[in-house]
């Protein structure tokens, strides 16, 4: 199983956004928390910001909506050229239509889920979706520490995309460090996304780097 690292750039300087992005560039794609001070209590930033990390970005982005609507809102997100985008099941009217429009504009559609939603109601539903995002914090802030509540779903989704027999990606975000890298990886996650063990650590690209290597001794 391959392992992805998709740095948050939540965690980073903001004033310095084209240096922070260089500083994980041997990472897989830039994590990019758009929260909308509605589904979320946070507020980030929105199409313009994003639309310029994209331009400045070594790596691809990764662009998770913490937003309201979002089968208003997501498909914008695709056409600013974002690679991945992921949208809360709680946010969307029509996750299936979603889905289908970001994949129609070019993009990966990854369907992500709050802590206290499951995974069963969308077992049906995989097909549509590139990757499934399993929150282990709850949404709208950095920093949070990892909710080992979250692993039995994180186990169970992983089942249902084997027995599916289909290539999506299975994405953990919250608390993820090198302290926590080992469970979410045995439990089945292949997408990795660290904000504060990244950016708060003297070197991003060297803790990239020792995410990458726990995380490949307990893939399986």
């Amino acid at each position: 199983m391959t392992i992805h690292i998709n740095p948050s750039i939540l965690s980073c300087d903001f004033a310095d956004l084209r240096g922070e992005l260089a500083a994980i560039a041997n990472a897989d794609m830039a994590h990019v928390d758009v929260m909308d001070n509605h589904f979320v209590p946070n507020l980030t930033f929105g199409p313009p910001v994003v639309e310029r990390i994209r331009a400045v970005s070594p790596i691809p982005l990764d662009a998770h909506l913490m937003i309201a609507d979002a089968d208003r809102h997501a498909p914008v997100y695709a056409e600013l050229g974002c690679a991945s985008v992921t949208f809360h099941a709680e946010a969307a009217a029509a996750p299936v239509r979603v889905a289908r429009e970001i994949r129609r504009l070019g993009a990966k559609a990854s369907l992500a889920l709050k802590p206290a939603t499951p995974i069963e109601p969308y077992v049906d539903l995989l097909g549509e979706f590139d990757q499934i995002l399993i929150m282990t914090v709850e949404p709208g802030f950095g920093g949070q520490s990892f909710l080992d509540v979250c692993l039995p779903k994180i186990r169970r989704t992983r089942e249902a995309i084997s027995a599916s027999g289909l290539d999506i990606l299975l994405q953990v975000d919250g608390g993820v460090s090198a302290a926590t890298v080992d469970r979410v990886v045995d439990a089945g996650a292949n997408v990795l996304v660290a904000g504060s063990a990244v950016y708060g650590a003297d070197s991003p690209a060297a803790a990239i780097d020792e995410l990458r290597t726990r995380a490949a001794a307990h893939a399986h």
